[in-house]
């Protein structure tokens, strides 16, 4: 059985179509179409339904595609096994966020390159949580507290932030001083999350609101300056606002605890060669915090 054609029906099984898989894998819609059509033949099953939509997987297919992924995987890892050590080819595709990836990140990505003449690094940057297996990406960068998943996760550096807001709104409605204050103030958030800070040895948790929000932590500091409210910022953003004044350090005796920037992966026992040199480069370079954070050779 050909692994080029059970890797190509597992993409076509994650992206849910011949004419995504056939961009992921770099290949004319044709010869995914005619990988399928040998694999199928050789099983002797109908493993998709061809729909207007994309392709959906039959019974048997949603059955093989598990093991199709498993032996793809194996396969990556053996690979990974019997290389020169250092020696990484193939492609990584790594998810980070819009936010911080084009300045904190991307010279991480184009070292990675530079490292491994023979890896094709394919970076998509959007502060949108993509997902890893439907949208085939190796690993993933994300800052902030992670929420509960099936994920692995790796902590790369810490992540720190503070309250911020604009000089305007504190005089026009004042700076709380504790927590619950913070409830009867405008928030500029991401969505409905709740924000954390240390009281002491204790760390509390308040659910803020606003009628303010974004996906974009630029966005919210766009906001923040336009005295819409308070909000909670990395230092990597906030530093340069704060050192002109355009926005104030808000209820500073509860700072919150550090957050983290982490590379997420799909389940498995290992990770693959690739996505492990990528987690200890991002290590070197973001073990004092992203806001420090510059690759030197």
């Amino acid at each position: 059985m050909d692994i080029e054609e059970l890797r190509t029906f597992v993409e076509v099984a994650n992206a849910g179509g011949v004419s995504p898989a056939a961009r992921r894998l770099n290949v004319s819609k044709s010869i995914v179409s005619r990988r399928l059509a040998r694999l199928e033949a050789e099983l002797g099953v109908q493993l998709l339904a061809r729909t207007t939509r994309g392709a959906a997987l039959t019974e048997a297919g949603a059955t093989f595609r598990d093991h199709a992924a498993k032996a793809c995987a194996e396969i990556d890892a053996a690979r990974d096994a019997i290389l020169p050590s250092g020696d990484l080819r193939g492609r990584l595709r790594v998810a980070a966020p819009l936010t911080f990836g084009p300045t904190h990140f991307a010279s991480v990505f184009a070292e990675m390159a530079r490292r491994h003449p023979q890896l094709h690094v394919h970076a998509s940057y959007s502060d949108r949580f993509a997902d890893l297996v439907a949208e085939g990406f190796d690993c993933a960068i994300r800052v902030g507290y992670l929420p509960d998943s099936n994920l692995i996760a790796r902590c790369v550096g810490p992540l720190y932030g503070k309250l911020v807001a604009s000089p305007a709104y504190v005089a026009a409605h004042g700076a709380p001083e504790t927590p619950d204050e913070l409830l009867a103030h405008e928030a500029l958030m991401q969505g409905t999350e709740a924000w954390q800070f240390r009281d002491g040895d204790a760390v509390v948790s308040v659910h803020p609101r606003g009628r303010f929000k974004a996906d974009n932590g630029t966005a919210l500091i766009a906001a923040a300056v336009a005295g819409l409210g308070i909000a909670w910022l990395p230092d990597g953003l906030t530093q340069p606002y704060l050192d002109a004044g355009t926005l104030v350090p808000v209820m500073p005796r509860y700072p919150p605890p550090a957050a983290g920037i982490y590379v997420i992966r799909p389940p498995g026992p290992h990770p693959s060669l690739k996505v492990r040199a990528l987690t200890e480069l991002l290590i070197s370079c973001f073990d004092e915090g992203p806001q420090e954070a510059a690759f030197h050779r």
